[in-house]
């Protein structure tokens, strides 16, 4: 039998193809959805509010995302909201393809979408520590982390630019046939993922609060854990940062670099080469540096970088910028979802999860309306100026307020 401390095991695996078919058509949207927005209305604001769209959920039912995922089993939450959303992708792609889809629907579309993927992901974050054993915690979430990262970024999109030249419709019916086909994996999980997480206590979180406490109990929690609580909001600004300037990015690529949508495409697919890589040895990184250093470098590197779009608009700096913000941004995700998922208890981790992504998420959607607004009002330079901006204050701010204490003096 194989040793469960070198190996992620087969359930793992399992839940893993799951999770990739559904970054798959998660990042044929990508490139469909701006495509779509873009040949729909020339307005940023519009563009932008598509984009919001879909992180704007978080604000409505995230805690309730979060609460249920303490109260059910993962499997059926995830599987259920697959469903859904496989069910909005069908309508979505039969409007498009009949021409009745104006901009306000895509944008109803992507909110619906955006309410699924608050289900799932939710879930599905409770689910690994129950799948992998704790000591592989960064290695799991560092796959995991690798398989979005090639169906997000390097695969998805320029699919999604293909089948959108070839049919606007074609990108959400292949959404909706790749989380149909994940749905069946995941039923097939194993049982313990159809029951709620047992309540373990967090290393440093103390006991657990019970799923009768309510939604809020994530955020009292966090309210109370000063680690967390501290990367979250230095977490959310700089995710608000990243989408200011990639919500108006479609733009910028057409304009500035002259890029068409196949073009356009590419150039996110570009990124998933430093994103993957960044994946694959952040859990060497974090063993190495340790969480604090780690987060630091990756906050500074992913906010910062868009800055070079500002001095040097040219396609060569454009690929600079995709490569080393995918590669940070993967390093950032694999630490702040390992730290969370050892400190938090585990009768709780949904909670908590619900509540980190309602700030997160309600700062990424602002981020990308204020992108739209900026790039319309001051020109489209002003999003990644914003960017660089959040960089320097958020990274500073993480380091500070992470500093570990000094030892008291011997009485």
């Amino acid at each position: 039998m194989a040793d469960r401390s070198s190996t992620l095991g087969r359930p793992f695996w399992t839940f893993w193809t799951a999770a990739a078919l559904a970054n798959l058509g998660d990042g044929i949207r990508v490139a469909a959805f701006p495509l779509l927005a873009a040949a729909l209305s020339d307005d940023p604001v519009a563009v932008a509010a598509v984009a919001a769209a879909q992180f704007l959920p978080w604000l409505v039912t995230g805690l309730f995302a979060g609460a249920l995922a303490d109260r059910r089993g993962a499997r059926e939450i995830i599987a259920a909201a697959d469903v859904g959303r496989v069910l909005v992708l069908s309508t979505l792609a039969l409007a498009v393809a009949t021409a009745r889809a104006p901009i306000g629907l895509v944008v109803v579309a992507a909110f619906l979408l955006g309410v699924g993927e608050t289900l799932r992901d939710t879930a599905a974050q409770t689910a690994v520590p129950r799948l992998v054993d704790e000591a592989q915690l960064e290695k799991a979430n560092g796959r995991l982390v690798a398989g979005e990262i090639v169906g997000n970024e390097f695969v998805g999109p320029p699919v999604g630019a293909l089948l959108f030249v070839a049919g606007a419709a074609l990108p959400f019916a292949a959404n909706g046939a790749s989380l149909a086909l994940a749905v069946m994996l995941v039923l097939s999980l194993p049982l313990t993922l159809a029951r709620p997480a047992a309540g373990a206590g967090g290393p440093s979180g103390g006991p657990a609060a019970p799923a009768r406490d309510g939604a809020l109990a994530g955020l009292r929690w966090l309210a109370r854990q000063s680690v967390l609580r501290t990367l979250v909001l230095v977490g959310a600004a700089v995710a608000a940062a990243d989408s200011a300037w990639f919500a108006i990015f479609v733009l910028y690529a057409r304009d500035s670099l002259g890029l068409g949508a196949l073009g356009f495409g590419l150039l996110l697919a570009t990124g998933a080469g430093g994103g993957l890589a960044g994946s694959l040895v952040a859990d060497r990184l974090i063993a190495r540096f340790r969480h604090r250093h780690v987060l630091t470098w990756s906050m500074a590197v992913t906010a910062g970088a868009p800055m070079l779009l500002v001095v040097a608009p040219h396609r060569v700096a454009a690929v600079t910028v995709v490569v080393s913000t995918s590669a940070a941004f993967a390093v950032l995700n694999v630490a702040a979802l390992s730290l969370r998922q050892r400190l938090v208890p585990g009768d709780l981790l949904g909670r908590v999860v619900a509540a980190s992504r309602v700030l997160t998420y309600g700062c990424t959607a602002l981020g990308a309306l204020a992108g739209g607004a900026l790039a319309a009002g001051l020109g489209r330079d002003a999003p990644f100026l914003l960017s660089g901006a959040v960089a320097v204050a958020a990274t500073v701010s993480w380091s500070v307020a992470s500093r570990p204490s000094p030892p008291a003096d011997p009485a």
